[in-house]
């Protein structure tokens, strides 16, 4: 509509400033020194979303950070969309590693490279801008609930309860999630699923103290060696994950999926230049967007002990750590691989050292449906302003909510990302194009007015 064109090129200058503004603010949940950080951050976006035009707007107190409700009600009769997204962002270690600050967002060649700008400040500010579009042209006909959660960056802990003590607040039609990214702005798609989660953390525990690595060194079993030999076995020479049952409960896609998959284009070549890569690695037998979308993977998220400051010391250490997570695949539980995962790596201790393992988070893999009036709303809206029809696919990150939300509000979910998968989400140097924030924007109240009809 051009109503919708018109209002967005003269505001989006202002978009693109209150989204910085939001940047600006290190709400890092995953730290307790941000706590008031984040508690500014829901403040103002609990503020921008009256001033989009939102009937009312609140923080909601849980067990951990608040969360942020919101909705415009329009008619009771009408459909209702529930706006998912989280303010919260990863923490921005390595600092050294960025460009410029994480939190002082820079705008080049056309991106913005701040800590949240694309996972998921940016994705989900593109909602609020298209409710302020809709309601200033007067064209919303359908009504719109937002729920903003702190806490998504760290497993969403406290959110199931939340949903289960806010059913009536947050009833609606469908689901809309912002936090998925697409093939390209020249290949637009839609996921239709995303990969569940479980995530550990081992530690190992050698002597009773730091050691001389002369004096002990090859009469005492060294705990990162150790560490290092436990992780090295959970793959064999196809890099098949080798843990007895891991893979007992995954839903393989059919052949048709597969073909449907090998349809979005893939340039090898122009993926390993991106990432700096000389060759690719992963499960045998399967291609690179199959091994991030349909297969179950295990990946060391972190690792370290003994000494690693300046300059050399001959330490042998007496404990060593790891972070181990899982992405798992439809039918996978996150309960019944966090507890495979803790006791492989209590059964595979070495002698000479003793094993702890345990659980920080997870989350279930999710799968909607193609053939629902919300997605193809969802598809409709994205033709009408790329001009082209999006390919359904399947996303290879996690949004642990998904599962509790479908069954706490009976309701299917659809994911209309904008991001794309060079994004750093998690990285250094996160970044969004300009671009796809403002398509977003663009796209997004066609997703209404056809869901609406």
């Amino acid at each position: 509509m051009q109503a919708w064109k018109d209002y967005q090129e003269k505001n989006k200058d202002r978009f693109l400033d209150e989204l910085l503004e939001l940047l600006r603010i290190p709400s890092v949940s995953a730290n307790s020194a941000h706590k008031e950080d984040m508690r500014k951050c829901a403040e103002k976006v609990r503020q921008r979303l009256l001033e989009a035009g939102a009937d009312k707007a609140q923080l909601l107190e849980t067990a951990g950070h608040p969360a942020v409700f919101a909705e415009k009600i329009v008619d009771p009769s009408k459909p209702t969309v529930l706006v998912y997204g989280h303010y919260d962002v990863q923490p921005p270690d390595p600092l050294e590693l960025w460009h410029s600050g994480p939190f002082e967002p820079v705008i080049k060649d056309g991106r913005i490279y701040a800590r949240g700008s694309a996972d998921d400040k940016g994705q989900f500010y593109m909602h609020v801008k298209a409710l302020e579009i809709l309601h200033k042209t007067n064209s919303l006909q359908n009504n719109i609930k937002f729920l903003i959660e702190g806490e998504e960056e760290v497993g969403s802990p406290n959110l199931a309860d939340f949903v289960a003590a806010h059913k009536d607040l947050l009833k609606c039609d469908v689901i809309l999630i912002s936090d998925s990214s697409m093939i390209s702005m020249d290949t637009p798609s839609i996921d239709i699923g995303v990969r569940g989660l479980a995530y550990i953390q081992v530690e190992v525990t050698g002597a009773n103290r730091d050691l001389h690595s002369g004096v002990y060194g090859g009469a005492v079993a060294n705990p990162i060696t150790m560490l290092a030999k436990m992780i090295a076995s959970c793959h064999d020479e196809n890099n098949h994950i080798t843990i007895p049952g891991f893979y007992d409960d995954v839903v393989e896609s059919t052949t048709a999926e597969r073909k449907l998959m090998a349809e979005a284009p893939f340039d090898e070549t122009e993926y390993k230049n991106d990432l700096g890569l000389k060759e690719l690695w992963g499960e045998k037998g399967y291609t690179t967007n199959e091994r991030t979308g349909i297969r179950p993977t295990l990946e060391l998220n972190g690792i370290w002990g003994g000494y690693t400051g300046e300059g050399a010391k001959t330490v042998l250490p007496s404990k060593a750590y790891a972070k181990i997570s899982a992405r798992l695949v439809p039918n996978q539980s996150s309960e019944k691989i966090t507890e495979m995962l803790l006791q492989y790596f209590r059964k595979i201790a070495p002698a000479g050292v003793t094993v702890e393992a345990y659980n920080l988070h997870g989350g279930e893999p999710y799968m909607t449906p193609i053939d629902s009036k919300a997605y193809r709303a969802a598809a409709q809206a994205i033709e009408t302003t790329f001009g082209k029809k999006p390919i359904p696919v399947r996303g290879g990150g996690s949004i642990p909510i998904c599962s509790i939300l479908e069954k706490e509000l009976g309701v299917k979910i659809v994911f209309m990302g904008f991001g794309l998968d060079s994004d750093n989400l998690h990285s250094p140097n996160e970044k969004f194009d300009l671009v796809n924030f403002y398509k977003g924007i663009e796209t997004i109240p066609y997703f209404h007015k056809y869901f609406a009809s």
